[in-house]
């Protein structure tokens, strides 16, 4: 969905951001005791210089986690060898009990810092199943006390301009010198998460809402075009958005087989909001969409981390409700339908470290297997909210296991600490048209400029579109070289340029204006299953699912093809691969833009103009080969399973 799970902005990330840090020793103005160390990049300078809103309630309770350091060069060494096709050691995975045992931190340092955490009055001290961090919970001034910090409010503005609040420490955590060395980052201080709601919404053809008649659309890509004047940015006519594809036209487009459909490939799908009753949502999706009833014995729900205490989750909302764990079953149901669903809740206050807990719950599995070969993450992490280091040890320990990891790559343009590692699968948007006869009319990248017209004029109101660009923390992997070219992989960072990761690695269809018809099951006041609903569904997060269904299809029948990159960028201008091209003045104008009629909306009318490259907005650009909109371009059906399987032989 356009917007999921993108918390309210900072002015440093455009997608927003309750951040996780700490600081120095004591309230600001005191000496920092010579026993305590600094654990750096806790506390983002940006949020720091923000405008103070307040302390935060002494009283209020946190849990914290404190990740402890493993072997990374050892890890990341033995991830690269056993990912790369060639190398004697590929596929030959580690279990996770034994990624713990040979990379992991030791059973004494994890002692050691549960011990202090103990010491210092928190409760809940607990070492989490593969010694990744130990968590504690207590009042927020007994955090403060214990890592030196002072949290407070602050205030910034979300993505639209408006006024929020968001929790930080004021500057870096600190922790015992002798325990420094072992401490890889400190999260947990964001606190609460704000209430996550749907964002704008197409209600099925044909079954309005009680309260506004749904707005014009087609079943098809410009099945309905609208001529309008004044022109914008030279165009004077545009289709109409869709009204959500079916199961059956995205599997044509991108070319699912009913050979391959996932069978014995087990995918997570990692939330942070439990849906309600999804098994049964998901067979009214099936039977609408004219697919094969799913399974029982193929789904599972299950929680991982802890609870929150009162939340306003599962209560009566009205109709604010979160369907992102139905539109991730169902996109991945829709590309591969015999494969088993493993849906990973995270708990907790707060919603970065219960996302990064789903993330490890399938990775630590039952110690002699993680939960699935392929894991989905329909969410990102601004840039700053937690360390990339952090992201990163998930990302190792996962390759090194034999699991896909696969990030959307945001719905704003630019990086996120999540998509940009080099060990994760970075999943970008398209602007995808499918015609009368479910063929491919176009595809573009997502980068929607929005005009909006009021009283005969138009006004640019900026861009939407998926994330990527060229990272600043991580040098280019081997497997980009040769595909990206030198324009989109060299950055200037000081005084030098850097050659370095760009993002993303492969696309699917993400924008709102071409996305796909889910379905929700509505709750009443108390909580209960309702009626089943439908809405159409976008974002990279739409995409990511797609991705790892298409994987989970070409993975039918063999060893787990783990972190796939390496694969990916050998199959770059192959027909395993459909290339994104830009939108150019050859492009029919119905495939350039999405006319959005007046719904009663205080915008009007608008239009979305497809691939837009304004470099006020956005740095990226769609282009012929590699591209940071869309990575190496979108799969193209058997040609891209049977790419896939050859290059992991």
């Amino acid at each position: 969905m356009t917007g999921s799970r993108c918390r309210a902005a900072t002015a440093m990330a455009g997608c927003a951001a309750v951040v996780a840090a700490g600081a120095l020793l004591g309230p600001p103005g005191t000496a920092q005791a010579a026993s305590t160390t600094p654990v750096p990049d806790t506390a983002p300078p940006a949020v720091r210089a923000m405008p103070l809103a307040g302390a935060v309630p002494s009283s209020r309770q946190l849990s914290v986690q404190v990740w402890l350091k493993p072997d990374v060069a050892g890890a990341t060494a033995f991830a690269e060898a056993v990912s790369t096709p060639g190398s004697a050691e590929f596929h030959h995975y580690l279990t996770p009990d034994a990624y713990t045992a040979r990379f992991g931190p030791s059973a004494e340092h994890a002692r050691a810092v549960a011990d202090w955490l103990d010491a210092k009055g928190l409760t809940r001290v607990k070492v989490s199943t593969g010694r990744d961090y130990v968590s504690a919970t207590g009042p927020v001034a007994k955090v403060q006390s214990a890592f030196h910090v002072r949290i407070n409010q602050y205030r910034a503005e979300d993505a639209h301009g408006r006024p929020t609040v968001i929790q930080s420490g004021d500057r870096d955590v600190s922790v015992p010198s002798s325990l420094a060395p072992d401490v890889l980052a400190v999260t947990g201080l964001g606190g609460t998460r704000p209430a996550t709601t749907r964002t704008a919404i197409t209600p099925e053809p044909g079954r309005p809402t009680a309260t506004a008649k749904p707005p014009t659309c087609s079943r098809y890509w410009a099945q309905h075009t609208q001529a309008f004047h004044p022109a914008y940015q030279g165009l004077t006519e545009a289709a109409l958005p869709v009204c959500g594809y079916t199961a059956g036209q995205i599997r044509a487009a991108y070319g699912a087989t009913w050979t391959d459909t996932g069978k014995g490939q087990t995918v997570a799908l990692t939330e942070d909001e439990t849906p309600t009753a999804m098994f049964r949502t998901l067979k009214e999706y099936a039977k609408s969409n004219h697919l094969p009833a799913p399974k029982p014995s193929r789904f599972r729900e299950i929680r991982t981390g802890s609870s929150c205490g009162a939340s306003a989750h599962g209560a009566a909302q009205s109709p604010a409700v979160n369907d992102e764990a139905e539109m991730d079953s169902e996109a991945l149901y829709a590309m591969a339908p015999d494969a088993e669903q493993l849906m990973v809740i995270g708990g907790g206050c707060d919603e970065d470290q219960a996302l990064l807990d789903a993330a490890l719950a399938v990775l630590t599995g039952d110690g002699k297997r993680p939960s699935a070969s392929i894991e989905s993450n329909s969410w990102q992490i601004p840039l700053g909210e937690v360390p990339e280091r952090t992201v990163h040890a998930i990302d190792v320990r996962a390759a090194a296991e034999g699991v896909g990891v696969y990030f959307a790559s945001g719905d704003t343009p630019g990086l996120t600490v999540t998509d940009s590692d080099p060990y994760a699968v970075a999943v970008g948007g398209t602007s995808l048209g499918i015609g009368a006869a479910d063929h491919r009319v176009f595809e573009t990248g997502w980068s929607d400029d929005y005009g909006s017209l009021n009283h005969g004029k138009w006004s640019d109101l900026g861009i939407s579109g998926g994330g990527g660009g060229t990272s600043l923390v991580y040098g280019q992997p081997a497997y980009q070289k040769g595909v990206v070219p030198a324009s989109m992989s060299r950055v200037r960072i000081g005084k030098r340029t850097a050659t370095d990761r760009a993002v993303p690695d492969i696309a699917a269809d993400g924008d709102p204006d071409t996305g796909l018809l889910t379905g929700y099951t509505e709750s009443d006041g108390n909580g209960k299953p309702g009626p089943y609903r439908t809405v159409v569904n976008a974002g990279t997060s739409l995409a990511c699912p797609l991705i790892a269904g298409l994987v989970a299809d070409a993975q039918q029948g063999r060893k787990p093809f783990g972190f796939l990159d390496p694969l990916i960028y050998r199959l770059a201008g192959t027909r395993a691969l459909h290339d994104v091209l830009p939108v150019g003045p050859r492009t029919p104008q119905q495939d350039r833009a999405a006319y959005l009629p007046a719904d009663g909306s205080p915008d009007g009318t608008g239009i979305d103009v497809f691939d837009s490259q304004e470099h006020t907005y956005t740095e990226q650009v769609t282009a012929k080969g590699y591209d940071t909109m869309t990575g190496v371009g979108t799969p193209n059906g058997a040609a891209f399973i049977a790419g896939l399987r050859r290059a992991a032989h």
